[in-house]
């Protein structure tokens, strides 16, 4: 399971995106950025981060290390600004963190090139999970030390907001035209043939595990937690094994990225 921590101090709110997310400090001595069950489309954003997330760091891509957190809405008793009192009032319980990469920089690609490899690796992934928010207006990419680190999954596997369409849903191809790193000719043969095959029902069943009962429960249509588990895992394993094949879009934005 995910470590836990408390948070202790509520820092800043953090404006990138809709969400408010805001960075506090935790009784373990970490800053993290928080995000709020009671913000957007509530424990559903933050099951997909689980997913997402864990799926990336285990198929090897640099993810900020996810933890819950667990907040007292008491925190909020002294914040000025009444959205964040009403999101931190709302919030109470088990919340979603990640760690703070002191000194990160919004990616910009028209400033950090990267290789088709990397490329490919990234929009294959992206296109499994289907993420529509890793634009090239809002690339949800950090460059730390001079590496990338993927970030901000909540908009992704919209099949899980329809469970009885989640099939045909997950189904559908990507279109990766506007996707950020789509300008760098991303080599899918080869993440394709590097990623899918590690994306097992083993694995994905450990993924999943990681989500916590609390954000699953009382879901309908679904008796326990682990029936609801099961339901994230299938459709990325159906689309792990045809994804590289359906996805759209990248000769044209290659050929304007030359």
């Amino acid at each position: 399971m995910l470590k836990e921590v408390t948070a202790t101090r509520y820092i800043t709110p953090l404006r990138e995106g809709g969400s408010l997310p805001g960075l506090v400090e935790a009784d373990d001595f970490g800053m993290y950025v928080m995000k709020f069950r009671a913000a957007g489309q509530g424990r559903k954003t933050l099951v997909a981060e689980v997913v997402c997330g864990e799926l990336a760091r285990r198929l090897g891509f640099r993810m900020p290390r996810l933890v819950t957190v667990r907040l007292d809405p008491v925190l909020g008793l002294g914040e000025p600004e009444q959205q964040v009192q009403d999101l931190l009032r709302g919030s109470g319980g088990t919340n979603l963190g990640m760690d703070f990469l002191s000194g990160a920089l919004g990616y910009d690609p028209l400033a950090f090139p990267v290789s088709p490899g990397e490329a490919g690796r990234i929009v294959w992934f992206d296109a499994l999970i289907n993420n529509v928010d890793r634009s090239w207006r809002n690339p949800n990419l950090l460059l730390h030390r001079g590496e990338l680190w993927l970030i901000d999954h909540g908009a992704t596997m919209i099949w899980h907001h329809n469970w009885p369409s989640a099939e045909a849903s997950a189904a559908r191809p990507y279109d990766a035209s506007d996707h950020a790193l789509a300008r760098f000719a991303p080599d899918l043969t080869a993440a394709a043939a590097e990623l899918a095959p590690r994306v097992t029902e083993d694995l994905l069943a450990e993924v999943t595990a990681e989500i916590p009962d609390a954000w699953l429960a009382d879901e309908p249509g679904f008796g326990t937690p682990d029936d609801l588990r099961r339901a994230y895992a299938r459709p990325l394993l159906a689309r792990a094994a045809v994804i590289a094949e359906r996805i759209t879009g990248l000769g044209s934005a290659a050929e304007e990225g030359k």
